[in-house]
């Protein structure tokens, strides 16, 4: 095998441009993705069609927390497959109870509602904090309020996107959900402010992913949480980037010595083999939600469940956890020294970083086409903005080259 900047191909040899085509003719242009057409991968590495390997520097946007094919999980997987991979909820399977009692432990809770997407948990932690609003709290029908964050980014469904700012994730998709009001991110007085008699819950991100790696004070979490519990307001947090290693800590808000109310999972719960999420919480808010009242045919699957508890394996031995810390500190101090040399600003928490190119040298897309072209793959955001957030079991070595790369694309 070699690197995609090695060998490049002539365009009369290459497989790419055929199958790139291809894959483009018959499908919605929902995405816009680097030309480069991956046909197997393991560990941190992607081989393409034309045998060329590229260092997956964004683990599918913290998905592939565990790198690409981690033997214990393809192991879980495959013996799993072998016996039974969907029942549906109308029936009980003998992999649900482990996986929702060693899930709820991991954080600490009594309950788990498991679904399959990271917008499937969000959605169902909005369905629950109203229940809760309307059952323990008492807020009026239909007057239940939940406080969001600008720069949010919580998944796909309309009721998501409509109490979004991005403008192309929301434009083109109303009329939208009432009853969301959003404030500036990590903004406690503000937060305070939008708080009602009728608020059931504030809904936050750690440290929000897609806006390029934005974190908090240090004091944000801590006053949300004791502002949520004078409030008796619910304390979501959306951890389906940030948690599950990511950072240095099984969860972002571990960072704060914080617990919410409801952690919102998924991503790398399903270890990149199968989509897997999951509200946590305690049984008197999970209580709310009865029988028919929410559900998914696919959410908690056998499948899943095998998948999801190896998964809480790998978090247990702490392997992970200091992997990110180790080498996110490595991560930390390249990107400094880069700063005035085509980058204006970067933002690090263990082993993911959001660095600012500066514009005038070129967009964050174009910085992705020079990775791509010297087989590393990075995905931009926001313009100028790219995210480096690889598999957790890169080698140190490797993650060093990445970075040589990503100096010689600013500099080019």
């Amino acid at each position: 095998m070699t690197l995609l900047n090695e060998a490049p191909d002539t365009a009369a040899t290459s497989l790419t441009p055929a199958a790139f085509a291809a894959a483009e003719a018959h499908s919605a242009h929902n995405y816009h993705p680097l030309e480069v057409v991956i046909s197997h991968a393991e560990g941190a590495w992607v081989t393409d069609v034309d045998g060329h390997r590229c260092l997956d520097m964004l683990a599918g946007y913290s998905a592939l927390n565990f790198g690409h094919g981690h033997p214990a999980l393809l192991a879980a997987a495959r013996e799993q497959l072998d016996k039974v991979t969907l029942t549906s909820r109308a029936f009980v399977h003998d992999q649900f109870a482990e996986f929702t009692e060693r899930l709820a432990a991991m954080c600490g809770k009594d309950m788990v509602l498991p679904m399959n997407t990271g917008a499937e948990a969000v959605e169902t932690a909005i369905k629950v904090a109203r229940k809760w609003g309307y059952d323990v709290k008492g807020v009026p029908a239909d007057q239940a309020e939940i406080v969001v964050m600008a720069g949010n980014f919580h998944g796909r469904t309309t009721t998501i996107v409509g109490f979004s700012d991005d403008a192309d994730a929301r434009d083109g998709f109303g009329p939208f959900a009432p009853g969301f009001v959003m404030v500036p991110y990590a903004d406690l007085a503000a937060i305070e402010a939008a708080i009602t008699p009728n608020t059931v819950a504030v809904l936050v991100e750690p440290i929000q992913g897609e806006s390029g790696v934005v974190i908090p004070d240090g004091d944000f979490l801590p006053g949300l949480r004791e502002l949520c519990t004078r409030e008796n307001v619910l304390f979501a947090a959306d951890e389906i980037q940030a948690g599950l290693g990511r950072t240095g800590y099984t969860f972002a808000c571990d960072h704060a010595g914080v617990k919410p109310d409801m952690y919102i999972l998924g991503k790398a719960l399903g270890g990149g083999i199968v989509p897997v999420s999951a509200v946590v919480a305690d049984r008197d808010v999970l209580g709310v939600i009865g029988p028919g009242q929410h559900g998914s045919t696919f959410g908690g699957n056998p499948l899943a469940c095998a998948v999801g508890t190896a998964v809480i394996d790998l978090l247990e031995s702490g392997e992970f956890q200091a992997r990110a810390d180790v080498l996110g500190q490595v991560l930390h101090t390249r990107l400094a020294a880069m700063v005035g040399k085509g980058i204006v600003g970067f933002r690090t928490r263990g082993l993911w970083a959001g660095v600012d190119i500066d514009p005038a040298i070129a967009t964050g897309r174009e910085i992705c086409e020079r990775l791509l072209a010297r087989g590393v793959l990075a995905k931009d955001t926001h313009g100028s903005t790219i995210r480096l957030a690889p598999p957790l079991v890169i080698a140190e070595d490797d993650l060093h080259w990445a970075l040589d790369q990503l100096e010689a694309a600013v500099t080019a």
